[in-house]
């Protein structure tokens, strides 16, 4: 089954939408951890990069299209539907996440909430990205 690259881009739109939405929605609920940890001279007060917050969200897109494209390639073994989109979306939200915030856990001064809160945030944005696109990218 060959994949539809017009719906692999359409899907990725609508995933990185949802996968957007969520990442502000945990920006949210993280502020006030970031504040404790930038008094504490732990964080940067403000991001390195004058456009961080429209690099991230570009970022998202990103990763929102490799897992639409994830996720037409493996439809032709796993199946159309929830469950391949569900397996595509927990294995590249915990690539994208975990190994990387693990380390940060492990080593940097900071609180482990913090890193914790950038998992839930990459992985499931990745999981709800993923399910979205599957639904758009149905034939």
């Amino acid at each position: 089954m060959a994949v539809n690259s017009r719906r692999v881009l359409i899907a990725a739109l609508g995933g990185g939408v949802v996968w957007m939405i969520w990442t502000l929605l945990n920006e949210m609920v993280a502020e006030k951890y970031y504040v404790v940890e930038q008094a504490a001279g732990l964080l940067l007060r403000e991001p390195r990069y004058f456009y961080f917050r429209r690099f991230w969200l570009i970022t998202v897109l990103l990763l929102a299209y490799i897992a639409s494209w994830f996720y037409a390639s493996v439809r032709a073994t796993l199946g159309p539907g929830l469950g391949a989109a569900l397996c595509v979306g927990v294995l590249l939200g915990f690539a994208v996440s975990f190994p990387l915030n693990l380390v940060l856990a492990a080593w940097s001064p900071m609180s482990r909430i913090v890193p914790l809160l950038w998992v839930v945030d990459l992985w499931g944005g990745a999981i709800l990205g993923t399910l979205v696109a599957s639904w758009i990218y149905r034939e």
